[in-house]
C-alpha cells in the first residue's frame, strides 16, 4: 500500500506503524472509522484473521478489541497493548466484523503475504545501497516502508493464527537450529 488505500481490504487512511516487539506495557491509540466490509476464514480455534496492516496509532479502518469500536460507521479511540497475541486478536476482530473469514485460507494468506513483501521490495528496487540505507530519512519513504512492513507482519500473523503456529516460538527454534548449523567463527 503506497497511496493510503489497502488494496486487499478497501480501507483507506494512513498508518503510522509501531514496532510490535515493544514491551507489552506500551500502548497505542487507534482512531476507528470503518467502511462496510466484504467477507473472511476461521482458524482451527474459531478465531478469525484479517487483511491489511494491524491497526496502529493514526490508522483509519481498524477495529478495537472491545467489540464496540469496529462496527460499520462508528468512530472511537481504543488503547491496546502492543504484543503479538493482542495484534492477532485485533486482526481477527477486524476480519470477523466484516465477515471475511471464508477468504482467509492458508493459501490466500500466504499469497497475500508474498504480494505485500513484493511491495516492500519495490520501494528498494532501484535504490543504490547508500540510498537504501537512508530510506527512513525521508518522511514519505519512511511512511511507505512502515506501511509495507505492517502489511507483511499482518499477513504473517494471520497465517500463523490460521495454522496454529506460535510465531515467536517458531522463530526462537529456527535461531537455535541456525546457531547449531552455522557456529560463529572461533566458537
Amino acid at each position: 500500500m503506497t497511496d493510503g488505500t489497502d488494496d486487499t481490504t478497501g480501507t483507506t487512511g494512513t498508518t503510522d506503524a509501531t514496532d510490535a516487539t515493544d514491551a507489552p506495557e506500551m500502548t497505542e491509540a487507534t482512531e476507528v472509522t470503518e467502511p462496510e466490509g466484504a467477507g473472511g476464514a476461521t482458524d482451527r480455534t474459531g478465531a478469525r484473521g484479517t487483511t491489511g496492516a494491524p491497526g496502529t496509532a493514526g490508522t483509519t479502518g481498524t477495529a478495537g478489541m472491545d467489540g464496540t469500536a469496529g462496527m460499520a460507521g462508528t468512530t472511537g479511540t481504543v488503547a491496546t497493548p502492543l504484543d503479538v497475541a493482542t495484534l492477532q486478536t485485533r486482526l481477527a476482530h477486524f476480519a470477523a466484523s466484516r465477515r471475511w473469514e471464508p477468504f482467509h485460507t492458508p493459501k490466500n494468506l500466504a499469497m497475500a503475504l508474498s504480494v505485500e513483501a513484493s511491495e516492500l521490495v519495490e520501494i528498494f528496487q532501484w535504490l543504490t545501497p547508500e540510498q537504501a540505507a537512508r530510506v527512513m530519512d525521508d518522511p514519505e519513504s519512511a511512511h511507505r516502508v512502515e506501511d509495507e512492513v505492517a502489511d507483511v507482519l499482518a499477513y504473517l500473523l494471520q497465517l500463523c493464527e490460521v495454522l496454529g503456529i506460535d510465531a515467536l516460538a517458531a522463530l526462537a527454534a529456527k535461531i537455535d537450529r541456525n546457531e547449531s548449523r552455522f557456529p560463529a567463527p572461533g566458537a
